[in-house]
């Protein structure tokens, strides 16, 4: 009786741990998660510690019971297609994307492993139809970039109720969306829109110097993980021709950026492993629903402000999250 007592709880224990615990225990190959990131550089902190932590909380550890294999776009965004091929081969388990364009790379490279994607706009960008049930073998965490861009144009108008003309940079394999809802809230704002778009690093300085001609009064960052990539420069590009300047991160705002207006970047890639793990323990992405940012942070940096010659509003002050001196 004792013997069996033992074998019944040693089942019930191996049932409840992770399958790449398991098959780490059992000696077998672990699971793999690629990861296809569309940026010219690894994937910026808190990205990936957030995405490991997400992983660990789920009982997975990189290089010990999972392995994650990482692929960038170091030489431009048309070596992803190559990149996406290279991790179907690998025949990893699961495939991690960002923003609209390499969803649907990894869906043209395969239709049998799942994905989870951390998208802009993913109905937009065509990758789901329903977000509830988004069918087939991909699913993930949409970011409501289209909205959150218009809102962060209302956010400067706000803060800067006298600009009548702002600059936008924007990634074009984003879509159009971000583009759209932003020209409608500046037509409603009274606002000159002038629309950049940036293909990569060599695109900055002249997207600046345009919008110095244009007499742009501030900037606008898009959504995407090109740009985002690109934060060092545009936070640096923004200081010289001191233009003040919004964008998606909070972290943008810690590396100098005046003004972040988005969601929680270090929840949402957390949040990313954690659907991960779900899909290692046999959950199918076509079941699982879309996921939303639960909330949005305001944050603003009190030092660039002073380096800009700008005096923030007491209203301003008081809205923010988080006011960095």
């Amino acid at each position: 009786m004792r013997r069996r007592e033992l074998l019944a709880a040693l089942g019930a224990f191996v049932s409840g741990v992770p399958s790449g615990v398991r098959a780490q225990q059992q000696g077998t190959s672990v699971p793999r998660i690629g990861m296809l990131w569309p940026g010219v550089s690894a994937p910026a902190a808190p990205r990936m510690e957030s995405f490991r932590r997400g992983l660990r909380e789920q009982g997975y550890v990189d290089g010990r019971n999972v392995r994650v294999e990482l692929r960038f776009a170091r030489e431009g965004l048309q070596t992803l297609p190559k990149l996406a091929a290279e991790l179907v081969q690998l025949n990893v388990d699961v495939i991690c994307t960002f923003g609209d364009l390499t969803p649907k790379l990894a869906q043209e490279a395969t239709r049998a492993i799942p994905i989870i994607a951390i998208t802009d706009d993913i109905v937009g960008a065509g990758l789901v139809d329903n977000l509830s049930r988004p069918g087939a073998n991909l699913t993930g965490l949409t970011i409501l970039a289209p909205e959150l861009s218009a809102k962060r144009l209302q956010v400067l108008k706000s803060v800067f109720p006298t600009i009548t003309r702002v600059a936008t940079l924007t990634d074009p394999t984003t879509g159009t969306a971000q583009v759209l809802l932003t020209s409608n809230a500046a037509q409603f704002l009274n606002v000159d829109l002038q629309v950049l778009q940036i293909r990569g690093r060599e695109d900055l300085s002249a997207a600046f110097e345009a919008a110095k001609v244009r007499r742009a009064e501030a900037l606008n960052v898009f959504s995407s993980p090109l740009l985002s990539s690109l934060s060092g420069e545009i936070i640096e590009l923004a200081a010289e021709y001191k233009m003040p300047a919004i964008y998606q991160w909070r972290e943008h705002v810690e590396a100098g950026g005046l003004i972040s207006y988005g969601p929680n970047l270090g929840e949402m890639w957390r949040q990313c492993a954690v659907m991960v793990a779900k899909v290692l323990a046999g959950a199918k992405p076509g079941d699982m629903p879309v996921e939303q940012p639960s909330t949005i942070e305001l944050v603003v940096n009190h030092k660039t402000a002073k380096a800009l010659g700008l005096e923030l509003p007491l209203p301003l002050i008081i809205r923010a999250d988080d006011l960095i001196e």
